[in-house]
């Protein structure tokens, strides 16, 4: 049995009432969904909570599925769509937050980013240059390029047009080798001061 078979009949026992089932389909799945997932947002236990999130949505959307599909992209469908959302949760706390500092700046108060810094320089340069990009160029980079989707899945699983997935993915690689490029140049230029120096 194929391996997209085989999550079809996971997906058919599930909708029939087979929890066991269901518990099989994660366990399948959960490593991918984790690593795309843990990629887009940055925050160890929050992508942790995000996925316990998107295979409840994913539970309760089931009966939705069309089996004509394949389920991994469907499944990544719900995970962008439930990251999209956190993203949007995140975004309303965030100007909330700056509300707040605003208000507490003019009380006087002292703002602590280093964790944010710490955070920022510990990720490896490749990855801290995609994660800069803007977030619908890290969705297609991350799903075509971390998760090995064809682009045609990706503009499945994102429901764009397979011509928008290809120049994202375009300008996607145009940022990164200009950043790419900038970083080169700043190193020779260190370079050549240290050897006149």
């Amino acid at each position: 049995m194929s391996e997209e078979n085989e999550y079809i009949t996971l997906v058919k026992l599930t909708l029939a009432g087979d929890h066991e089932a269901y518990g099989e389909l994660y366990e399948k799945t959960v490593t991918d969904v984790y690593r795309t997932v843990r990629f887009l947002v940055h925050d160890a236990a929050d992508a942790e909570d995000l996925v316990q999130e998107i295979y409840i949505q994913a539970y309760r959307s089931l009966a939705r599925y069309d089996t004509g599909r394949a389920f991994r992209p469907w499944l990544m469908g719900v995970s962008m769509r439930q990251v999209k959302s956190y993203r949007r949760r995140k975004m309303m706390q965030f100007r909330f937050k700056q509300r707040i500092e605003q208000m507490d700046t003019d009380t006087g108060m002292e703002v602590d980013f280093s964790s944010q810094l710490i955070h920022r320089l510990a990720n490896r340069p490749l990855l801290a240059q995609v994660q800069r990009l803007p977030y619908k160029l890290q969705q297609v980079v991350t799903l075509h390029y971390l998760n090995e989707y064809t682009q045609e899945e990706v503009a499945d699983i994102l429901d764009i047009p397979l011509g928008t997935v290809k120049s994202r993915i375009h300008a996607a690689l145009t940022k990164l080798r200009q950043q790419q490029q900038l970083h080169s140049e700043f190193a020779r230029k260190v370079d050549n001061a240290n050897e006149i120096g």
